[in-house]
């Protein structure tokens, strides 16, 4: 529950320091979109102030400027690449002069400063809120008019006052000889500075009517600048990809972190375990030399017994009914004395000493071993063992083969088959099989067989085939139990290990 606990603890630790590195990062590309986009304003700001600069230069006639220059000077703006179409509207909102590529939604009218942004563009409009100086020039007076060239010259000839020609100028008065520098300038009009001068005024041939009428036609009274969105889209993108990767970064720094932290949690958990299990099996190997000690002090009096029984078995003159109960103390005695042997057999510790070992030859005398067992029985043994020489403990070895054969034995009905199969597995490896037509183990049993006090034969111990296992485990090889079809079972040793003969 502890261990669950700071699980927990750690991976929500971590994964809020996750949302909150994927949070700023978000809140950076924000902030990265917003400067790209105030800087495209404030590029917008010094254009417009430049366009408020044109403006002043060129008025002539009394605030009317030529549409053909306005419209020059502003295709020298478009010369600056991220500017796609300026228009310059009178507060009718028609356009009295443009440049570049302009579409209805660039030039609509709009009252107020304001952006509109699309997909490739951002029209920006009303730019005297946006830094030019024009405002300041034109107060209190009227915009400028910005007329086509031939209209211009039109309203100047046609509509100035007839009137009788200038008089002659008078001739320059005549320097004097003495000329001195002390000349003073009558004829310039005097200008203080704190005197503003009318920039732009109606002009004498119009009339205020005409003049009034020309101004919502023509006066200027917005800009609207649209200007490309590559830079602020490829500063914006480039950006994202910065932070995507620096989020990819993240979400595998957590996902590593969390991993390690799973991967120290399960070694220190399976320490944990190991140090338990280490102490159980202290434990069980002291209670196994206890328990091995035990029962080899019982098989003495065990031996007593026998001996006392096997005595009044052989007296004569006692009646029938003791000497069958003395046979029959012989019998169990015998039995209990055969499972003390398993039983210190199975718990004793399996040291090997490897000598090569003919392997038809130690399944022959085996078979000799059992030979009454056999013939009492009426089985049929049939061995068909290829001529291998093997590395093993021979003791052990006849051990295995002794335990597995007298299981078959036990395990066939009288008349019944066991064939005992050697052959070779690869060039360095050889398996042992035994086979019998007994009743078999069903698919389910298969693997619990081999653990202790677990058999099919109901007067087995239960210890055989779990001292096969571990004579097999302690020499690396392996068992298993398989199905004989049609019937019964196979007892199969794999991964024997072949000595080759130089």
């Amino acid at each position: 529950m502890e261990m669950s606990r700071r699980n927990a603890l750690i991976y929500g630790l971590l994964l809020a320091l996750w949302a909150l590195v994927i949070g700023w990062q978000t809140a950076e590309h924000f902030r990265v979109q917003r400067t790209a986009r105030v800087a495209l304003g404030n590029r917008a700001r010094d254009i417009s102030t430049t366009l408020g600069t044109v403006l002043r230069a060129q008025r002539r006639f009394g605030g009317i400027i030529s549409k053909e220059r306005i419209e020059s000077a502003l295709a020298e703006l478009l010369k600056l690449g991220d500017i796609t179409g300026i228009a310059l509207l009178s507060s009718a909102g028609t356009v009295v002069a443009s440049a570049g590529e302009l579409t209805e939604s660039h030039t609509e009218h709009i009252t107020g400063p304001a952006e509109y942004w699309d997909t490739h563009t951002v029209t920006l409009m009303n730019l005297v809120d946006l830094g030019t100086n024009l405002t300041r020039d034109i107060e209190g007076s009227t915009p400028p008019i910005i007329i086509p060239r031939d209209d211009l010259f039109r309203h100047g000839e046609t509509n100035r006052p007839s009137a009788r020609p200038p008089p002659p100028r008078p001739p320059p008065p005549e320097i004097p000889t003495n000329f001195s520098a002390s000349l003073t300038i009558t004829s310039m009009p005097s200008f203080s500075p704190g005197r503003r001068w009318p920039f732009f005024s109606r002009p004498r041939w119009m009339s205020d009517d005409e003049y009034q009428a020309i101004i919502q036609k023509q006066g200027v009274h917005s800009f609207h600048i649209v200007m490309s969105t590559a830079v602020v889209k490829a500063t914006c993108a480039q950006d994202l990809w910065l932070r995507l990767i620096i989020c990819l970064f993240a979400t595998a720094a957590a996902a590593g972190a969390g991993l390690a932290w799973r991967t120290f949690a399960k070694t220190a958990e399976l320490q944990l375990r190991l140090v338990r299990a280490s102490e159980l099996t202290t434990h069980l190997r002291e209670m196994n030399l206890a328990a091995a000690g035990l029962a080899h002090e019982t098989r003495n009096p065990l031996n007593i017994i026998r001996g006392l029984a096997q005595m009044i078995a052989k007296q004569s003159g006692i009646p029938t009914d003791t000497q069958s109960q003395s046979r029959a103390i012989l019998d169990e005695v015998d039995k209990v004395t055969a499972q003390l042997n398993e039983f210190i057999n199975y718990s004793r510790p399996r040291e090997l000493r490897r000598t090569p070992i003919v392997l038809p030859s130690a399944i022959g005398e085996v078979v000799r071993a059992l030979n009454y067992d056999i013939e009492e029985k009426k089985v049929r043994l049939e061995v068909k063992a290829e001529p291998l020489s093997i590395e093993a403990d021979e003791q052990l070895l006849r051990q295995a083969l002794f335990n597995l054969l007298m299981n078959a034995i036990q395990a066939v009905d009288s008349g019944g088959e066991i064939i005992v199969v050697a052959s070779r597995q690869n060039g360095e490896e050889g398996f042992l099989e035994i086979r019998d037509n007994g009743p078999g183990v069903p698919a389910e049993r298969r693997k619990e067989i081999f653990k202790p006090y677990v058999t099919t034969n109901q007067r087995g111990t239960g210890l055989g085939l779990a001292v096969v296992q571990q004579i097999t485990l302690a020499h690396g090889w392996e068992i298993e139990c398989l199905s004989n079809e049609p019937k019964g079972a196979i007892f199969r040793i794999t991964h024997l290990k072949l000595v080759t003969k130089h």
